[in-house]
């Protein structure tokens, strides 16, 4: 008497060439048509289907095949069975070895229905000449559909449209069109927010800090709550877990400025699984493809920042206002800040960073007071000049009226649909529903108890999980709504900052937005010197 295991497979190309999906026709075809088969043979019981949809054929890492061979390795099972040789495996060496090695060394009969093998009738001719060229068509099948599909795939990126799995943090595929890109409101606005803060001179760790105490969702919780089938175990912590990793991630993605990057990665080929990073020059990059959430002056200015800026000043989350703008004459190496205290007073100078290692440059020291006192005029005498002095008014209603926040904080918000008040109105209201849907699955618990679907040990183990979760839910909406007076105090000092530029057009406050606004880099020299180099660009010149 033969045991005998069902090998049923369809991988996702297979299924989609036949309008097939999940537990398809073709599966249950395949199914019918083996069952049918052993219950005419006299000599044969069914052990056990094992059954691999969605499952390339290019490699034998399947979880119903490894099952399988489990079985057969334990003595459970001495007959296979298949549809044909297609839907056994496509790899023409690995199947040749099973079906001719590894199965006769455990006794194991094989058999391919419509390909009319048998092991155990089959002879030399079958063994050494038909089953090898069978296998070898199979491979070649899977080479030319893997050829194929890169080849579409390129084509689509090359035209820009999206083609991955999911979005990048900010964005969600259009209804209308799932390879085209929309800003995703609430996603969208905190990134807006840590580009904010790093031009404010925060580090990648501070916003992640800074964040986390918001209560904002990470990326990969953020995907959860929007039903995304996006791969995390069992959410264990009210916190969000945002990392200097991730946020530097978001930084330097250029996709925030409606630029399309695909095709970084690739699979080495059609029959192994994993890929390898492309260099960055064969990436796909299409400009334009959807809205952008950041100003492309923006981006550019972040980059910069993210490979010059220093570590942050003592005691604090931020770098200070020069850090990354302020570099030596001569040698162009960034100037070191030094503090010098003396009783209850302390005066700060920068000093090149080549001269404080012992390197051959001099010191080019210089007070900060000064250099604060030198850029304030120049920039103010610039604008006096009328240089774009139009443009730098418009640019700050433009951020008051659109919830930009440019000058303190890194709060931006304004009052209609998609600001961050009406965010913080939508998230407070999510967080109370949420805790009141874990109040009640304390007494669903224990009707569960009383009723014996869980037992007493299960009651305790969920309770513990649904406690933990009020609680920290409790802690979390006691914060955002600490947050409102914060919203409000912002939005009414931008107004009025507006209101004082409109009446004094002008520069009063030397911040580092500020200086990133308008300066690109500031030169010091020996003879203190100091070179500004504006980013504002006219027609014909800086």
């Amino acid at each position: 008497m033969y045991h005998v295991a069902a090998y049923l497979r369809l991988s996702r190309e297979d299924g989609e060439a036949e309008g097939c999906r999940t537990e398809s026709n073709s599966i249950r075809s395949q199914r019918e048509m083996l069952l049918s088969y052993i219950r005419n043979q006299k000599d044969m019981k069914l052990y056990d289907i094992y059954v691999d949809d969605g499952w390339s054929g290019v490699n034998f890492q399947r979880p119903g095949f490894e099952r399988m061979m489990r079985d057969i390795r334990e003595g459970r099972v001495n007959c296979v069975i298949v549809k044909d040789l297609s839907r056994f495996g496509r790899d023409y060496i690995e199947a040749g070895r099973l079906i001719q090695r590894t199965f006769p060394a455990f006794s194991v009969r094989f058999i391919a229905l419509t390909d009319d093998f048998d092991s155990l009738t089959a002879d030399y001719n079958a063994v050494s000449m038909v089953l090898p060229v069978k296998n070898f068509v199979n491979d070649s099948y899977s080479r030319d559909i893997s050829v194929k599909v890169r080849s579409h795939q390129r084509v689509k990126r090359e035209q820009g449209e999206f083609i991955g799995a999911f979005c990048a943090y900010g964005y969600q595929k259009s209804r209308s069109d799932r390879h085209v890109l929309v800003p995703d409101a609430y996603a969208a606005s905190i990134v807006r927010l840590i580009f904010a803060w790093k031009l404010e001179g925060y580090s990648c760790s501070g916003i992640a800090i800074r964040l986390q105490k918001l209560g904002v969702l990470s990326p990969m919780e953020h995907k959860r709550w929007n039903g995304e089938h996006f791969q995390t175990g069992f959410m264990t912590g009210i916190q969000p877990e945002w990392s200097p990793a991730a946020v530097k991630r978001i930084l330097e993605n250029e996709i925030y400025i409606g630029t399309m990057v695909q095709g970084r990665a690739e699979k080495i080929n059609y029959k192994i699984r994993e890929s390898r990073r492309k260099p960055k020059e064969e990436w796909i990059r299409v400009e334009h493809t959807h809205e952008a959430v950041i100003p492309e002056e923006d981006y550019k200015l972040v980059q910069t920042l993210l490979q010059t800026d220093s570590r942050t000043v003592k005691g604090t989350k931020r770098v200070h206002r020069y850090a990354g703008i302020l570099v030596c004459g001569d040698c162009l190496k960034p100037m070191v800040r030094r503090i010098n205290r003396y009783k209850d007073t302390e005066m700060v100078h920068y000093i090149c960073s080549t001269h404080n290692r012992g390197g051959d440059c001099g010191r080019h020291d210089i007070q900060e007071t000064d250099l604060d006192e030198a850029i304030m005029t120049g920039l103010q005498s610039q604008i006096a000049a009328g240089m774009e002095q139009d443009r730098v008014i418009a640019r700050l209603k433009k951020a008051v009226e659109s919830g930009e926040e440019l000058w303190s904080g890194g709060l931006r918000e304004h009052y209609g649909p998609g600001s961050l008040i009406e965010i913080w109105k939508r998230e407070t209201e999510r967080l109370g529903r949420e805790r009141e849907q874990y109040s009640g699955l304390h007494s669903f618990l224990q009707e569960d108890v009383t009723n014996h679907v869980i037992s007493e040990e299960e009651y305790h183990f969920f309770y513990d999980i649904y406690e933990k979760q009020y609680n920290g839910l409790g802690m979390t909406l006691e914060r955002q709504k600490a947050m409102l007076p914060l919203l409000i105090q912002s939005a009414a000092q931008a107004e009025e900052r507006l209101e004082h530029m409109k009446r004094e057009p002008g520069i009063w406050t030397l911040d580092r937005v500020t200086l990133l606004t308008f300066i690109k880099r500031i030169r010091i020299y020996e003879d203190r010197r100091i070179c500004v180099e504006l980013r504002c660009r006219k027609a014909g010149g800086k």
